[in-house]
């Protein structure tokens, strides 16, 4: 006579090895085909459009990166950047090792290791009174080097009148000492 827990688990096992209905989707019939369909149209349309602007945002990273740090020759690398997009990316470890490097011999030559464009900026700043006075002093400093390297360049013609009239940026006193201590 089987036992009650023998039959139990011999059911469990028939029940356990016994085909059941499987099914590949959720859907069936014609929501079938229309979701295969869109799912298709974004992949011939969305897809491809995402990989050109993934492949552009890494080409262009090592010119964001030069300009990020004021690299003289950021021009340059803008340059190999565009061929490296036109030629597939096989140029694109050149323009990110250049991005990241110091030009050899160019703080020798010009008398700096900025792009112009550092120097315009910070002769803006200095002229709004933004620079304190450590930044200010070393801000003419650079400059002075530069000059001394030889000739300015056009577009820093003005920078030095800006410095000579430029002012440190005056600090404000904490918030507790302008209220005079009485409430």
């Amino acid at each position: 006579m089987p036992s009650p827990q023998r039959s139990l688990a011999v059911v469990a096992a028939a029940l356990a090895l016994a085909p059941a209905m499987a099914r590949a989707s959720f859907l069936s019939g014609d929501a079938l085909d229309t979701m295969a369909n869109v799912i298709s149209w974004v992949v011939i349309i969305f897809v491809p459009l995402g990989a050109i602007a993934l492949f552009w945002l890494v080409h262009v990273m090592p010119e964001k990166i030069a300009e990020k740090r004021h690299h003289p020759q950021q021009d340059s690398i803008k340059v190999l950047c565009l061929l490296s997009l036109v030629f597939g990316g096989l140029l694109w470890p050149l323009a990110w090792l250049w991005a990241y490097t110091k030009p050899i011999g160019y703080r020798l030559a010009y008398g700096t290791e900025k792009h112009e464009d550092y120097f315009l900026h910070m002769a803006e700043r200095a002229d709004r009174g933004e620079l304190d006075e450590v930044q200010l002093e070393h801000f003419r400093e650079e400059f002075a080097a530069m000059a001394a390297a030889g000739p300015v360049p056009e577009k820093l013609r003005g920078v030095k009148e800006i410095l000579a009239s430029a002012r440190p940026a005056v600090k404000s006193p904490p918030a507790a000492a302008t209220s005079g201590g009485a409430a």
